[in-house]
């Protein structure tokens, strides 16, 4: 999903989804768990960041162990106040918090 070849696609697909109605900020992480780009504060950056990256990992090996053959595409987390969606690819994860 994310395997952009060109700095300038990276640009244009965040500024395309953070143009979105309600979005509040996109982050992109890399294999290692450190953010790359964002449109965020550096401090809610890494909240999300630490959390969000550990729990990608989590639910993809969850996703394995209940079929080898699987893999975790999307994840999608709702609460009060925000939608907040991760999709996970080889090298990088993509966050997008958005409000209800």
């Amino acid at each position: 999903m994310l395997a952009f070849n060109m700095s300038g696609e990276i640009e244009d697909t965040l500024k395309r989804i953070q143009s979105h109605k309600g979005v509040v900020g996109t982050i992109l992480v890399n294999a290692e768990g450190i953010p790359v780009r964002t449109t965020l504060d550096n401090a809610t950056t890494l909240q999300y960041t630490t959390w969000l990256h550990q729990l990608a990992i989590k639910a993809r090996s969850t996703v394995r162990d209940m079929d080898p053959q699987n893999d975790l595409t999307f994840l999608r987390i709702r609460s009060k106040k925000h939608e907040i969606m991760v999709a996970p690819d080889r090298d990088y994860l993509l966050i997008v918090i958005q409000n209800l």
